[in-house]
């Protein structure tokens, strides 16, 4: 594979590496050490990228790995949602602003006691927009356990955003 061919095939899925390892990590130094190490292992077997059916989903699972390996190493257990949803507008009042921060960092910590699965499983699909077959690939799991754990972060989350009273019954 020439420098070419791998940058029209590596570059479009940067930055979803990127935000995916950033998710997982929540350290934006440690999630661009990831995403460099999951190029450079790309770059170093770029012959066998030829052979790879599903480039994204294989360099998904690798930025995911080599995540949970930092996280183990680290204990690292944070989740920031603040830059996926923006509520504000150009004319929102400072109340407004506050209590959307507010709730944003709410969601953020519900999210946070997630077991990591469903917090991958539910960033996949529910932010990147993955298919479940895609999540399957890229997390190495069961179809079935990809909707699994997604049906039960979404329940968790849901049920703990009513009772704070953010979301209605």
């Amino acid at each position: 594979m020439t420098t070419n061919e791998f940058q029209h095939t590596v570059a479009p899925i940067k930055d979803k590496l990127y935000r995916f390892a950033l998710r997982m990590l929540d350290n934006i130094p440690e999630a661009q050490d990831v995403v460099q190490e999951v190029l450079i292992k790309l770059w170093q077997q770029r012959e066998r990228l030829t052979q790879v059916t599903n480039v994204e989903a294989w360099t998904m699972r690798m930025t995911s790995n080599m995540s949970i390996d930092k996280m183990r190493n680290k204990h690292w257990r944070t989740e920031d949602v603040s830059g996926i949803v923006q509520f504000a507008t150009p004319a929102s009042s400072p109340d407004r602003l506050t209590e959307q921060a507010d709730t944003m960092q709410h969601i953020s910590n519900v999210i946070a006691q997630l077991p990591e699965k469903q917090r991958s499983v539910m960033h996949l699909r529910d932010i990147e927009g993955y298919s479940y077959q895609e999540i399957e690939e890229a997390l190495g799991i069961p179809l079935n356990q990809v909707k699994v754990n997604l049906f039960r972060a979404r329940k968790y989350v849901r049920t703990q955003l009513t009772a704070s009273g953010i979301l209605n019954s």
